[in-house]
């Protein structure tokens, strides 16, 4: 057994045309996986990453703001992995938060991870195929955070789901596991860097002593998709710079 190797095996990465996503598809695919990127825009930056490297991509376009949206993407193809990326963010006070930007939140972050994991079991299981699910948690999935309630509120029940799925799927051959990244250098994280004072105070919190790059999140989805994880279940993994241990 080749521990890491992902060779043979189907990936699909939702959110794959940037950022966590992109750099995810490229980590999978360097292992050896065949990659499918999904995402709202064209991931087309990404399959040229990875086929200049000798890799094997293609992309489809889907738009997760539907939380239905991803139940035909395993009706074509065996997939034996799924990493869970899509995700947005909405930032006001709690005072002002709005009932849009509540459910327009939690259908992506949550309700869309759940029914498209949900058809990537359905698929899977019957031709008798072992894989692995891997969603993107976060920080928030521990902590409150500042004005954004409903990220937070989804991204505790990604963790949640993570460890309900692993329990109902680990004696099935499906591996359920989350990361939990830190503070990473995305676009959802571009507000808080334009701010010299949130920056400066979420700098001074990181015992790394620097904001992390999405490169940074890739190993640890390789790992999790990979026979060196057959054991590791329900398991939050945070890949946070030492944020949560200071």
């Amino acid at each position: 057994m080749k521990a890491f190797s992902l060779e043979g095996r189907r990936a699909l990465v939702t959110g794959a045309n940037t950022g966590i996503g992109q750099a995810i598809a490229v980590g999978l695919a360097e292992a050896g996986a065949e990659v499918i990127c999904a995402g709202r825009r064209a991931c087309d930056e990404t399959v040229a990453a990875i086929t200049a490297d000798g890799g094997t991509a293609s992309s489809v376009l889907v738009d997760f703001s539907d939380p239905m949206a991803g139940q035909g993407l395993f009706d074509d193809q065996p997939i034996d992995l799924l990493i869970n990326n899509a995700g947005i963010i909405r930032r006001a006070d709690a005072l002002e938060f709005s009932e849009a930007d509540w459910d327009d939140v939690m259908d992506v972050n949550l309700k869309a991870l759940f029914f498209t994991t949900q058809a990537f079991a359905k698929a899977l299981l019957p031709r008798g195929g072992t894989g692995a699910v891997v969603n993107i948690a976060s920080l928030l999935s521990f902590q409150g955070g500042i004005r954004v309630p409903s990220y937070t509120a989804s991204k505790h029940g990604v963790a949640g789901l993570t460890k309900l799925l692993a329990n109902e799927w680990a004696a099935k051959g499906i591996n359920v596991n989350a990361v939990a990244p830190g503070y990473i250098e995305t676009n959802n994280t571009e507000a808080l860097r334009n701010d010299p004072d949130r920056n400066q105070a979420i700098l001074d919190r990181i015992p790394a002593g620097r904001w992390g790059q999405a490169e940074d999140i890739a190993g640890a989805a390789v790992y999790l998709c990979s026979p060196a994880a057959r054991y590791v279940h329900g398991a939050v993994l945070n890949v946070d710079g030492g944020w949560l241990a200071r």
